[in-house]
């Protein structure tokens, strides 16, 4: 698929879902222009990996995504760590579902504990695999990563990857934002401290209290009485020219309240164009 020029709407694949199938199916007859495959398989046995998806399937979901000008995107498993070599064949795995269901880009997570430097020579290994495919790759920051991890790790980048070519990025989740011990609660805080020169290419948004990473639906939790944080943030992305897909990451029940979360931030966003437009 080609890559998204606009601000796209999604959800994600769920262990708490009935079938793997079941939130893809309601994204597309909801009119989401998103999508996110999330490997998660439990060790109570819950959930999928790529292994489970046939060859037909696969070839079946990219179709369906192509007739609805679905952008998808695939969320490797949590704990894929590309410098540990026991994780790489699990890595392939998941490279070669993004290409059979014509996704157009990889996420992966941050992982603490690894230096930067070694982190982001492991980067550069897995671009090359990812570029002559034309998958866009997006690092994901988790609750115990932070502003200066990133800011640390796109300074190192940025001499090694052409800067005409956005194939790599961050993934800024906001719920993990708000709990890095040094912005719990203020995620705004979090997105401040970014360096200009990171570049957002993708966004995971969910809600929690400081307390877990408990992806409560947006408008569900502290937005649901106070909308100042997410107006914030979508104010600034707009300052940062995002263009990308923005992920719900939740399957609550019921199901609807994912539209209603979409359909109010649409609303928030084209209002955010509308104001921005008469400041320039």
């Amino acid at each position: 698929m080609a890559e998204t020029d606009r601000i796209r709407i999604g959800i994600q694949t769920a262990c708490s879902a009935s079938t793997v199938m079941e939130p893809f199916e309601y994204a597309v007859a909801n009119g989401f222009d998103a999508f996110e495959w999330f490997p998660d398989k439990k060790e109570s046995g819950r959930g999928w990996t790529v292994g489970d998806i046939s060859k037909e399937t696969r070839a079946m979901v990219k179709n369906i995504a192509l007739d609805h000008d679905i952008y998808l995107s695939v969320h490797c498993h949590w704990y894929l760590n590309p410098l540990r070599p026991d994780d790489h064949e699990r890595l392939l795995k998941d490279i070669e579902f993004t290409r059979d269901v014509g996704a157009s880009l990889l996420n992966i997570h941050l992982q603490s504990g690894e230096t930067i430097a070694a982190y982001s020579v492991a980067i550069i290994a897995l671009m090359r695999r990812l570029t002559p495919l034309h998958i866009r790759l997006s690092i994901e920051n988790t609750p115990s990563t932070g502003p200066e991890h990133f800011n640390e790790l796109f300074r190192r980048l940025r001499g090694l990857v052409s800067p005409d070519k956005p194939n790599l990025g961050m993934c800024l989740d906001l719920g993990h934002a708000n709990l890095y011990d040094a912005t719990r609660n203020d995620y705004l805080r979090f997105i401040d401290l970014l360096d200009p020169g990171v570049p957002i290419n993708h966004i995971h948004l969910h809600e929690n209290y400081g307390d877990q990473d408990s992806h409560l639906p947006l408008f569900s939790g502290p937005s649901g009485k106070n909308l100042k944080g997410i107006k914030g943030f979508v104010h600034r992305m707009r300052q940062r020219y995002f263009s990308g897909c923005i992920i719900l990451e939740q399957w609550p029940n019921p199901p609807s309240l994912l539209k209603e979360a979409r359909n109010r931030l649409r609303h928030m966003i084209d209002s955010s164009v509308n104001q921005w437009s008469n400041l320039i």
